[in-house]
């Protein structure tokens, strides 16, 4: 697998403070890109982008459920790199309210969150992305997939509507030589996520989900998703596009 033409790209990395979104930007940092990172709020970003002590990672806060806020994340990331060439939708929420307790301003909230944060900030860079025959990776999950039980509903049928949308948008930014793809992933552990958190409050009723539900037996973990992201991102699969691929140890069955 060829991940060296990746070197120098510049990279975007939308919800990227924390979590599967900071595991990708720092993957793409030891292949020597060109980062952004993103997050709603300015310390926040400003405190992991001194982490990395490099002048390759720059900062870019706002809350992209706002299309303002978009803006400025597009032109600040445009003013200091000169154009984008790959573009990595992480912004994302699975807490919501239980299945059949979802009203109006819950169902706004979720699809603005899962679906819109990722359509606005493309729609904002699609002529860079033409320019430089860019990539676009978005992460969704499992829940958008296949029915899992006790997954919150607005969540889930967000996530299903980002997958139509990378699958239908595939064709009309395929004739403009730019491939789109998502990550679908699973049960993803890492520090204060909400399966470290279920796991410290009933780890026996963790594991028995594992063992029952996940054929593999175990968490993924963010480089799971940061590895597809990169292969996806890179030549080796310039064939690719249109796709959800799952990373979820075996749990779901359709």
């Amino acid at each position: 697998m060829n991940l060296e033409d990746l070197k120098d790209k510049r990279v975007l990395v939308t919800g990227s403070t924390k979590g599967i979104g900071l595991q990708i930007a720092k993957s793409f940092y030891e292949k020597d890109c060109y980062i952004a990172i993103n997050g709603r709020g300015k310390e926040a970003t400003k405190e992991i982008v001194k982490s990395f002590n490099s002048k390759r990672v720059i900062g870019c806060p706002g809350d992209l459920t706002n299309i303002g806020d978009s803006k400025e994340v597009l032109d600040l990331f445009i003013k200091e790199f000169g154009g984008l060439d790959i573009l990595v939708c992480n912004v994302g929420s699975g807490k919501s309210v239980s299945p059949g307790e979802e009203d109006f301003e819950e169902w706004q909230r979720m699809l603005s969150i899962n679906l819109l944060s990722a359509t606005t900030i493309i729609n904002l860079s699609k002529d860079y992305l033409i320019n430089s025959k860019g990539v676009i990776v978005c992460v969704s999950s499992i829940c958008g997939s296949e029915v899992i039980p006790g997954a919150p509903v607005a969540y889930s049928a967000s996530k299903a509507a980002l997958n139509s949308f990378v699958k239908s948008s595939s064709r009309p930014l395929g004739n403009k030589g730019v491939r789109i793809n998502a990550i679908a992933p699973g049960n993803i552990m890492f520090k204060d996520s909400v399966w470290d958190i279920k796991q410290k409050d009933n780890p026996e009723r963790v594991k028995n989900m594992l063992v029952e539900e996940v054929p593999l037996k175990d968490f993924g973990y963010t480089r799971d998703v940061a590895d597809l992201a990169m292969f996806l991102s890179s030549s080796s699969a310039s064939n690719i596009t249109g796709q959800v691929i799952v990373t979820d140890g075996g749990q779901t069955r359709s």
